[in-house]
């Protein structure tokens, strides 16, 4: 993803909206993310995302999710007829990169 591609959907929040929430308030837990810029609080679709993005921060990493914006827009969509979410898509946007 670039910097400017949205990881919550609904509320409209940025990788680089989160980067920098997590640069400045260095949160001890992922939930706050949420409380922060509300992201995950709509269709709870970015949660697993949003958990991935703290633990790189946490481990002192870049935040980053190795997924185009097409293929989670896709897979969201996915998400909101099934109600379940594939977890391939989860595991690729996770993916280290060594």
């Amino acid at each position: 993803m670039d910097p400017d591609d949205e990881v919550c959907l609904c509320f409209h929040v940025s990788l680089r909206k989160i980067r920098t929430y997590l640069a400045r308030e260095n949160p001890p837990v992922a939930s706050l993310i949420s409380e922060c810029l509300s992201a995950g609080t709509g269709c709870q679709w970015c949660v697993p995302f949003l958990k991935h993005l703290h633990a790189q921060h946490q481990r002192g990493e870049v935040p980053d999710l190795k997924i185009s914006p097409e293929r989670y827009t896709k897979a969201r969509l996915k998400y909101h007829d099934t109600n379940e979410r594939d977890q391939s898509v989860v595991d690729d946007a996770a993916r280290d990169e060594k």
